[in-house]
């Protein structure tokens, strides 16, 4: 006969359970329960660029809009310097539990390893893409006296006379492209060097040089008085503040340097940040375009139109143009100490 199992008998049994014995089934793992509970202390938004800058006004738009919808203080910190290199490295050598995060131009990880001779951190492994939003359109622009008036006409003088055009930082993406369209066209075009769209700007205006690149929220003033005439886009999509005026895709020029050396500001955790965190804050800036107006002003004042970049869009972004800025940097073999 079967033994009889009664209520008492289950009662016994069930009390005779070790604590150990129960708990593997409700275990939860460090990382899920850290994820679980951020945030509950400050966060930390590190800036790749000095006070003032597109990078740093995205920067303190998000940390607002962050602290509002997060009910923790967000702190941003400026650390520029070394191609960004600074502040990528106090993030990535920082604890991956989200709450310190790194506010970067996009190219700048995506070219540091070639541009730099040394570079104190691995870019591609050290840390974790988020989030990106543009910086609006890059606009090339000609003094107001030289004879061009559209991009066919600057290719067509550079190649009776060198063009003397502004760069604004040294290896930039706008540099590169000058140099492979001398390749391709047969033009002359002598790139002067400039720390920064300000001092490049003076002498555009001034006629010292003929024509610069830079954001068209930067060259919206000179465009407006007159001071300069816009001729074409030199990185991102067409702006609905400038609709006449072609990309490089328009003008005829689709080689890979013309198309995938963009531009934006791009937000990364440190490499083993849970992934319940980085989806959090990814949901966060998405929104953040819609609902916050700090956001929205910046965006406006950058002439920003596109869409944040997250999830897999981000990482086939990355994959596209990470490459393409360290080969063209390695072929034309540009560097910096």
């Amino acid at each position: 006969m079967s033994p009889v199992v009664n209520r008492r008998h289950l009662l016994q049994w069930g009390a005779g359970l070790s604590l150990a014995s129960v708990l593997p089934l409700v275990h939860v793992s460090p990382a899920h329960a850290a994820a679980s509970a951020w945030p509950n202390k400050p966060i930390r938004i590190i800036a790749g660029q000095a006070p003032g800058s597109s990078n740093d006004s995205t920067a303190r738009a998000l940390s607002d809009y962050f602290a509002q919808k997060l009910g923790v203080p967000v702190i941003v910190e400026n650390k520029p310097g070394a191609l960004g290199m600074i502040a990528a490295e106090t993030v990535a050598r920082a604890e991956p539990d989200g709450y310190t995060l790194l506010i970067s131009l996009h190219s700048q990880p995506a070219q540091a390893p070639a541009l730099l001779k040394r570079v104190p951190l691995n870019p591609d492994k050290d840390l974790l893409p988020i989030a990106a939003m543009g910086v609006g359109p890059v606009t090339a622009v000609v003094n107001k006296n030289f004879p061009a008036k559209t991009w066919q006409d600057v290719v067509v003088i550079s190649k009776t006379r060198p063009v003397n055009v502004g760069n604004y930082s040294i290896g930039s993406g706008w540099q590169m492209m000058l140099e492979q369209l001398a390749k391709d066209t047969g033009g002359n075009f002598n790139v002067v060097n400039y720390k920064g769209t300000g001092a490049m700007l003076l002498d555009l205006y001034a006629g010292t040089i003929d024509m610069g690149a830079g954001s068209l929220a930067g060259m919206g003033g000179g465009i407006e008085k007159g001071a300069v005439r816009p001729v074409l886009i030199a990185i991102g999509e067409r702006s609905s503040k400038l609709p006449g005026i072609p990309t490089w895709s328009d003008a005829g020029f689709r080689a890979p340097v013309y198309q995938d050396l963009t531009e934006c500001n791009m937000l990364f955790a440190p490499a083993g940040t849970p992934q319940a965190i980085v989806d959090r804050i990814a949901e966060l800036v998405t929104l953040s375009v819609r609902e916050s107006p700090r956001v929205q002003s910046v965006r406006e004042t950058l002439n920003a139109e596109d869409a944040p970049l997250t999830g897999e869009a981000l990482r086939q972004y990355i994959a596209r143009t990470w490459p393409t800025y360290r080969r063209l940097t390695r072929e034309m073999n540009i560097s910096v100490n």
